[in-house]
C-alpha cells in the first residue's frame, strides 16, 4: 500500500469513528461548532450600486480604524453587473445589522502599481490590525479563462484607497488568502491557481501553489515585502467554464499554542513548532495540511491529507474555529463540513439549496467564524451575506 493510500484509508477510518460518536460525549464532539447552530438568517444583499455580483472573499473587521468598523464584514465581488467572471471591482462593507456601503471601488487604470490583466477581485481578502486591507485580483477581459492573467495583490488603506500592489512571480492568480500577525510583522498565505492552468485547456495540471509573503507594516507605513516563499506546490488545478478556475482555495491556520500546555497543544493540533496551514484542495476533494507554516523555508509539495471524501464535495472556503476545528464549504452541493484537528468529519449542514444544478452547487465561497461561535458566509447564488446561528 502506498503512503498516500494509507493516509486516505486512515482519514476514512477516523471520520467513520467520529460519526459513530455524534450525539455522544466523545472527544471529537466536545468542541463541535455546528451542533449549536440551526438557523440561517440573511443579513444583507452584497450587490453595490454598480451591480457587481458573485461575492467571494469575506472577512470580519477586528479593530476600528479609518473607515473600518469593528464587527463589520468586508466582501469582495468577483463578477461585474454583466456577470462576467474576473471583472468585479468592489469591496462592500456590511454591518451586523445589514447596512450596506461600498468600502472600495478599484479602478484598474488608476492602480498604484502593476497588476497584469487589471482587476477581478477574488476570495483572497485580508485585513491587518494596522488598517491595511489586502485583496487578490485574478482578472479576465471577457469572463472566460482564456483571457485570465496573473493579476496581483492590491493593498488598500483604511479609507479604501489603493496604495500599492504586490505582483510578479510567485504571485500568479491569487485565489484565496489568510493572514497571521505579530506586532508590526505579518505573514500572508496565498493560494495561486494560474501556473500552467490556462495553457492546459481544461486538463488538470499539478502546479498550484501556496506562498507565504512576510511583510512589515504599521499604521503610518505601508506594508513592504521582506520575503516570499513557496511553502506548498503540486496542487491540482484546471480551468472550468462555470467557475473560471478550480484549484487550491480556502486556507486557514490552526490556533497558536500561546497559553496552552505544550503536550496538550501537540495532542490537539498535531504539532509543536507553530501553526499548521490547512488548504482546501478542491480538485482532489480533500483538506491538506502544511506544517510549520510560519517558519518553513521550502515547499511541502501538496501537503499531507488531513481528510478526504465522505462529506467533502469540492471544498472551497475554509475557516478555523478558536477550538481548532476546521469548517469548509462545498462548492458542489452547498453543505458546510466540520472537521477536528485530527481529521475526523464530525458534522455537516446544508447552507444553500438554490444555485446548481444540483441544489447548492456553485453557491458558497468565503466564511467567517465569529467570536461567539456563529458563522457568517457569502452565497453567490443569491448574492447575499448570511448568518448561521
Amino acid at each position: 500500500m502506498t503512503t498516500k493510500s494509507l493516509t486516505v484509508l486512515l482519514s476514512i477510518v477516523f471520520s467513520a469513528l467520529a460519526f459513530q460518536s455524534i450525539g455522544k460525549p466523545a472527544l471529537a464532539d466536545v468542541d463541535n461548532v455546528l451542533k449549536h447552530l440551526n438557523a440561517i438568517t440573511t443579513v444583507a444583499s452584497t450587490v453595490p450600486g454598480n451591480g457587481d455580483v458573485n461575492p467571494y472573499g469575506l472577512l470580519r473587521v477586528s479593530r476600528s480604524i479609518g473607515n473600518l468598523q469593528e464587527g463589520h464584514y468586508l466582501v469582495s465581488n468577483f463578477n461585474n453587473s454583466g456577470n462576467m467572471q474576473g471583472t468585479g471591482t468592489t469591496i462592500v462593507d456590511v454591518s451586523p445589522g445589514g447596512s450596506l456601503s461600498v468600502f472600495a471601488q478599484i479602478n484598474a487604470s488608476a492602480l498604484p502599481g502593476p497588476c497584469p490583466g487589471g482587476v477581478g477581485l477574488t476570495t483572497a481578502l485580508a485585513v491587518l490590525r494596522t488598517g491595511w486591507v489586502v485583496v487578490g485580483s485574478l482578472p479576465t477581459t471577457d469572463g472566460t479563462s482564456s483571457t485570465a492573467q496573473a493579476g496581483c495583490l492590491i493593498v488598500l488603506n483604511s479609507r479604501g484607497n489603493a496604495v500599492e500592489t504586490f505582483s510578479g512571480l510567485p504571485i500568479n492568480g491569487p485565489w484565496d488568502m489568510t493572514a497571521f500577525e505579530q506586532g508590526d510583522d505579518a505573514s500572508l498565505f496565498v493560494t495561486n491557481v494560474l501556473n500552467g492552468t490556462v495553457a492546459a485547456n481544461g486538463n488538470v495540471v499539478n502546479q498550484g501553489t501556496v506562498i507565504r509573503i512576510d511583510i512589515e507594516a504599521s499604521e503610518k507605513h505601508m506594508p513592504w515585502i521582506k520575503s516570499m516563499k513557496v511553502i506548498g506546490s503540486d496542487f491540482s488545478e484546471r480551468t472550468d467554464p462555470a467557475a473560471l478556475v478550480i484549484g487550491p482555495t480556502g486556507v486557514g491556520l490552526s490556533p497558536v499554542c500561546e497559553g496552552r500546555d505544550q503536550d496538550d497543544c501537540t495532542t490537539l493540533f498535531g504539532r509543536d513548532r507553530g501553526p499548521v496551514l490547512y488548504v482546501a484542495d478542491t480538485v482532489n476533494n480533500r483538506i491538506a495540511v502544511i506544517p510549520d507554516a510560519l517558519t518553513r523555508m521550502t515547499s511541502d509539495g501538496g501537503g499531507t491529507t488531513l481528510t478526504s471524501g465522505w462529506n467533502l464535495n469540492g471544498p472551497l472556503g475554509l475557516a478555523v474555529s478558536s477550538s481548532g476545528h476546521i469548517l469548509t464549504v462545498n462548492g458542489d452541493d452547498g453543505f458546510i463540513t466540520e472537521i477536528t484537528p485530527r481529521g475526523a468529519q464530525i458534522a455537516k449542514k446544508q447552507l444553500d439549496k438554490s444555485g446548481g444544478p444540483p441544489p447548492g452547487a456553485g453557491a458558497l465561497f468565503g466564511l467567517v467564524v465569529n467570536p461567539d461561535g456563529t458563522i457568517v458566509f457569502v452565497d453567490d447564488a443569491s448574492n447575499t451575506l448570511n448568518w448561521l446561528h
